[in-house]
């Protein structure tokens, strides 16, 4: 009998919808949860388990001991149903997440879905109402501490603003249309974190906070996700949905440590931790810094802009793997510590450089070209 369960098993994986995980996409899921008749992954199960049995309950399709009664309900669901069930009014401003995504992300999701059904509600999807008031632990601009401020975001206005003091004059203002916002639990080290960045006075801005609560910090990014969206809508009215989508804030292509020289040949080779945000490449002396130490805009190899690899030494240990960036303006010597670093890095460029601009990366590039010559006598003197 437990042989032919899991014969009945392995058939159903096999159906449309069924060979993926049902929740973040994942292939080959090995565990499922046979009250809502749905097939996931090792990851997803955990935070299955996590809701509770009241709301999942989950098996391994190998591992465990199957009844005929459990075997009927993945009969009569499967994820193709449960999609439609549990996901029939997902807001196009949602982010669904991916297998790789954070964890929060991930978890939110599966909680929305299936423990608090926001999909199957939408009243009960506040982050839609263009608006929310709040309190987050914000990382301040000089120091490290966290400290707790009010944020208010208003659709309307287009903005974003936090407080130190509640009943006072705003601190900050983002403009919600210009933000992006990713979550950042590795570099700010903790799991219910997010990076905002924004232009602040011509200089990109970076701010981190983080929430206790996992879907508090959830339902801030997708009320901002939201937002912005509502107000693209506003902008380009004949610009179908699709498209506007793909301007919502999204993850950085890459970041990590690379070592630089300065414009002369005399500079030393010193490690900057690096963001690639779209097409802007910025550099930092440390992960978190409020301010990049500069910026380098990546255009269409079309217009000049290209990455080359060298494979001699450069003088430096740490710096094994050297590679340029040549743009119309210099060309920017980098390395990376290890062949595999260098590859990741080189790969993400190269995409970036194939890809055709628009509109507003035109205005992007101009915006830090005019900076980066207001500023060139300084940096050649800093050796940034």
């Amino acid at each position: 009998m437990v042989d032919h369960n899991q014969k009945i098993l392995q058939e159903l994986l096999k159906k449309p919808g069924n060979n993926v995980c049902a929740d973040c996409g994942a292939e080959d899921p090995d565990w499922a949860s046979y009250n809502l008749g749905i097939f996931i992954c090792m990851r997803c199960a955990s935070v299955h388990r996590g809701m509770g049995a009241h709301i999942s309950k989950v098996k391994h399709l190998d591992l465990d001991r199957w009844e005929v009664s459990q075997l009927h309900r993945m009969k009569e669901v499967g994820n193709v149903a449960a999609k439609k069930k549990y996901e029939q009014q997902v807001p196009a401003c949602y982010r669904r997440p991916k297998k790789d995504d954070p964890q929060v992300l991930i978890e939110q999701w599966i909680r929305a879905k299936y423990e608090r059904e926001e999909f199957c509600h939408c009243e009960r999807q506040s982050y839609l109402s263009g608006t929310m008031e709040g309190f987050l632990m914000k990382r301040g601009k000089e120091d490290s501490r966290y400290q707790l401020r009010k944020f208010v975001l208003n659709e309307n206005d287009d903005t974003l603003k936090y407080h130190v003091k509640e009943n006072k004059e705003p601190k900050g203002v983002l403009k919600i249309s210009e933000l992006n916002v990713s979550f950042a639990p590795q570099k700010i080290g903790h799991m219910n974190s997010m990076q905002l960045t924004f232009m602040k006075d011509g200089s990109t801005r970076h701010i981190y906070v983080y929430h206790e609560d996992p879907e508090v910090i959830n339902a801030w990014y997708t009320a901002i996700r939201c937002a912005k969206l509502h107000l693209l809508q506003v902008a380009f009215p004949s610009t179908p949905e699709s498209d506007l989508i793909h301007r919502l804030p999204k993850d950085f292509a890459r970041e990590g440590w690379l070592w630089k020289t300065g414009p002369r040949l005399s500079d030393v080779h010193r490690r900057r931790w690096f963001t690639l945000d779209d097409r802007k490449l910025m550099y930092h002396d440390e992960p978190l810094d409020a301010y990049p130490k500069g910026e380098i805009f990546i255009g269409h190899e079309s217009n000049g802009y290209q990455i080359k690899v060298s494979n001699t030494g450069n003088g430096c240990k740490e710096a094994r793997f050297p590679f340029h960036l040549v743009t119309p303006e210099r060309v920017f010597s980098l390395a990376a510590t290890t062949h595999e670093d260098r590859a990741g890095w080189l790969a993400v460029i190269q995409q970036t450089l194939r890809r055709p601009l628009t509109p507003q990366d035109s205005t992007i590039e101009a915006n830090l070209v005019r900076k980066r010559n207001t500023n060139s006598s300084m940096n050649i003197f800093s050796g940034r």
